[in-house]
């Protein structure tokens, strides 16, 4: 309580101020998307605003149980368990890190759709236990709230706005290969030059690549249109009592803040509504505990690597983690390895394991040399800001795409989980900690995230309270939101003119025939 009271105590201090202090309610999404946003509402109570996370009773990440907690938690008791909860997420990331190079590509595809249909029905139970709530709804329409914060990555967020009436601004690194942004969001996508979100391009793409990327994007429409649209186009509109669908209620949002920047994005249109953020967690390393400091000093001139695979992935198979520990052993650097699984029987004395790491501070020290990841957009950014190039391992979600970014800018190494071989790793390290190139890419991309006028937090927080001192931001919002996707195209134009064309040409065909059967019958009669 102590903690909750100094909390409330700055709060009051900042009303008193000239600024203001408003009420923001969250709807989250879990595990890592859950880190990066809990930074930025900490920054939102610090300067006296009233934050009050809707946050489901089964969950990963979100401990809504601490008491010294900054935060406000009304619990959505849903009617699953952790136990099912825990299943569900075990057979997903089995999937992407065991099964996945025994798939076809078919086969696959068949597995994304039937987990996506999983999560898609567990989030309408946590809808329903919100929405069939009237008590709680009455309680959350009191509150007055000034603004809603979600992330896309988590149904209902939009339509909890909606309801209440009150403005909304997403967080998201991106959602369904950009075709929320695209479609919802008005977002200027050219597929000539701007990759789609996870099909691993770059913005300088051969012939074939654009046509990779072009089919890439008309698939991700489709999974959009068919999948998104099946699942919760009825549910909103049976909810708000009127037709509407996702799209329509998602592309309401104020603001969008893009979880990146262009130190890891490439060049690409973009309009005033949204905003990239990207790095808005990353801080100074702080000291680390006296046990990992006399580790790291032990390493001498050779350095340390850290290890991360996220806060997902809590286990290996035996196979697996011995073929990294035995790649581990290979190198001269000692390595902190952030691992909760069963200890590797080829685990060499240059490596340790941790339940947990102090992963920013660890990138931070002065004898970091590289980085191991699964290509979290958190610990990418991490590895960004303080200049240390990267091994990338990706699995799932967003982290291939994360890793190609990085491959293209120079600062990273990309392995195939699935076929890793003990080798390859050690390879790998290997170069990018000898050939200076990957350093010095790391820290040309590190000298443009530091050289920006505001910082990425200070940012992201000045648009949230843009949007609650003006009820919204509907001046920033493209005009292209009241077009359809023939008008936006210009394709009625388009038609207009090749029928006005078509007509001109008809007219000019029929006039020259006519002047030539004209011609012909007075060549006629001058013969006669």
């Amino acid at each position: 309580m102590g903690q909750r009271f100094l909390w409330l105590l700055w709060a009051c201090s900042c009303c008193w101020s000239p600024g203001f202090c408003g009420k923001v309610v969250v709807w989250p999404t879990d595990a890592s998307h859950w880190i990066n946003v809990k930074v930025l509402l900490e920054e939102l109570v610090h300067r006296g605003h009233e934050v009050t996370v809707l946050v489901s009773s089964v969950n990963l990440l979100i401990d809504y149980q601490d008491t010294s907690s900054p935060f406000t938690f009304e619990v959505l008791h849903v009617p699953f368990t952790q136990e099912s909860f825990d299943a569900l997420m075990e057979d997903f990331l089995g999937t992407w890190m065991n099964d996945l190079a025994d798939l076809s590509f078919l086969e696959h595809l068949w597995k994304m759709e039937k987990d996506l249909e999983a999560f898609a029905n567990t989030s309408r139970m946590i809808c329903d236990t919100l929405f069939l709530n009237p008590q709680l709804m009455a309680k959350l329409h009191e509150a007055k709230f000034d603004v809603l914060i979600a992330d896309p990555m988590a149904a209902c967020g939009e339509l909890v706005a909606e309801i209440l009436g009150i403005p909304f601004v997403y967080s998201l690194r991106f959602f369904m290969g950009n075709a929320a942004e695209r479609l919802c969001g008005g977002l200027p996508s050219p597929p000539s030059y701007v990759p789609a979100s996870m099909g691993r391009m770059t913005d300088r793409m051969h012939f074939i690549e654009r046509l990779q990327n072009f089919l890439f994007y008309l698939y991700m429409d489709y999974y959009h249109l068919k999948f998104w649209r099946e699942n919760w186009d009825q549910y909103y509109s049976d909810i708000l009592g009127r037709p509407t669908t996702l799209c329509e209620t998602m592309g309401k949002a104020e603001m969008w803040l893009i979880r990146t920047y262009w130190d890891f994005e490439f060049p690409r249109p973009f309009v005033p509504n949204f905003e990239f953020v990207g790095g808005l967690h990353c801080q100074p390393a702080k000291p680390l505990p006296k046990e990992m400091e006399e580790f790291v000093q032990s390493s001498g001139e050779h350095g340390i690597v850290v290890f991360s695979l996220g806060s997902m992935v809590h286990n290996l198979t035996a196979e697996k983690s011995n073929t990294i520990a035995r790649a581990l052993s290979q190198i001269p650097q000692k390595v902190l390895w952030r691992y909760k699984g069963r200890k590797p029987e080829a685990l060499g004395p240059n490596t340790r394991i941790y339940d947990w790491i102090p992963q920013n501070d660890l990138l931070g020290h002065p004898l970091a040399k590289a980085f191991i990841t699964h290509g979290g957009t958190n610990g990418i950014y991490e590895a960004i800001y303080h200049g240390i190039p990267l091994v990338g391992m990706p699995m799932f979600a967003d982290q291939h795409d994360n890793i190609a970014h990085m491959r293209a800018k120079g600062a990273a190494v990309e392995l195939d989980f699935g076929t890793l071989k003990t080798q390859e790793l050690v390879d790998a390290l290997n170069t990018v900690i000898n050939n200076s190139t990957y350093k010095e890419n790391a820290l040309r991309l590190s000298r443009i995230h530091h050289d920006q006028p505001m910082k990425p937090l200070d940012r992201a927080v000045f648009w949230i309270e843009f949007v609650m001192r003006h009820k919204g931001a509907k001046h920033l919002r493209p005009a292209s939101h009241h077009l359809t996707w023939y008008q936006y195209h210009c394709l009625d134009v388009l038609a207009f003119l090749f029928i006005c064309v078509a007509i001109t040409v008809f007219v000019l065909v029929k006039c020259c025939l006519f002047c030539c059967r004209k011609r012909g019958r007075v060549t006629k009669k001058k013969k006669e």
